[in-house]
């Protein structure tokens, strides 16, 4: 589940690029998760049965609340992202983002958990691998970079707080009342920042349609049932391959090409990423 949810948000960089060709950011992502919304409440309307036996049965707790909440935060990493995609590439945006997974466990120790030398280890890589990747030869980084970075602490907090209630609540709930949020406050800001054409729209139905879908209902979702079952570290590397998926739907569609100097950068922070994790990836070798 997860991994499908990384194939679907890497691949999803490449629509946001171009789905804002005519269309601001807020504008984009207002339609795109209207979309979303949608295609959740056809799930909604196919799961209710066994939503009725699970309250027959006092096992249910809606996802509302707790989808509110994390909409919110959402809402917040998406508009970054959204926002430094004009400023980028797909595949730098993909690999930037991706510094969740060095995040998260720091986020998880706050949290009360232990924080292993590999982390520390990982985080170095990875930030070494930033600087070549988005800092420039002469010192100077893009301003999208920046951003990007900035809302790779939103992802964090996205990933955290979902681990903390994707075992609670009701999870096709919880996704559609996250969506529901975020395209509430993308359609507000879309009306006070930008005033989008229906041609505009209608130019970008397409990557509109592919990021409502597959990214915004189907991926976060499956985000969210696959967090049920893995710790929070764990799912960080399994979505952390949407670096990867990025980077070479980039290439292949976009015909993004990266430096010498960004390709050992991305290395680097591949590296990073999976050195972080380390101890899971071995412990699972072996069986537990």
């Amino acid at each position: 589940m997860l991994l499908g949810a990384s194939f679907f948000w890497g691949t999803t960089f490449v629509a946001q690029s171009t789905g804002m060709a005519d269309l601001g950011p807020f504008s984009y992502a207002a339609a795109r998760y209207l979309i979303g919304v949608v295609a959740l409440i056809f799930v909604l309307f196919f799961t209710r049965k066994s939503r009725r036996k699970e309250r027959l049965s006092g096992k249910y707790s809606h996802g509302f609340g707790a989808g509110l909440l994390i909409g919110i935060i959402l809402f917040s990493a998406s508009s970054m992202q959204q926002i430094a995609i004009q400023y980028s590439t797909a595949g730098k945006a993909a690999f930037i983002t991706c510094l969740y997974i060095v995040f998260v466990p720091i986020g998880a120790k706050l949290l009360g958990k232990k924080i292993r030398p590999e982390n520390f280890v990982g985080a170095t890589l990875a930030i070494i691998g930033l600087y070549l990747l988005a800092v420039k030869e002469n010192f100077s980084i893009q301003y999208g970079d920046l951003i990007l970075f900035a809302s790779s602490f939103f992802w964090t907090a996205h990933i955290l707080t979902i681990d903390k209630f994707a075992s609670k609540v009701d999870v096709v709930e919880l996704s559609a009342a996250q969506l529901f949020t975020t395209m509430i406050l993308s359609f507000a800001a879309m009306l006070i920042f930008e005033n989008p054409s229906p041609a505009a729209f209608k130019s970008a139905w397409f990557s509109i349609a592919y990021a409502g879908i597959m990214s915004s209902g189907v991926a976060f979702t499956l985000q969210i049932f696959g967090q049920k079952y893995a710790e929070p570290a764990s799912a960080a590397i399994l979505m952390s391959f949407e670096a990867i998926f990025g980077a070479l739907s980039g290439w292949l569609i976009l015909d993004e090409v990266m430096s010498g100097r960004e390709i050992f950068g991305c290395i680097l922070m591949l590296v990073g990423m999976i050195v972080t994790q380390f101890r899971l990836l071995f412990a699972g070798r072996r069986g537990g």
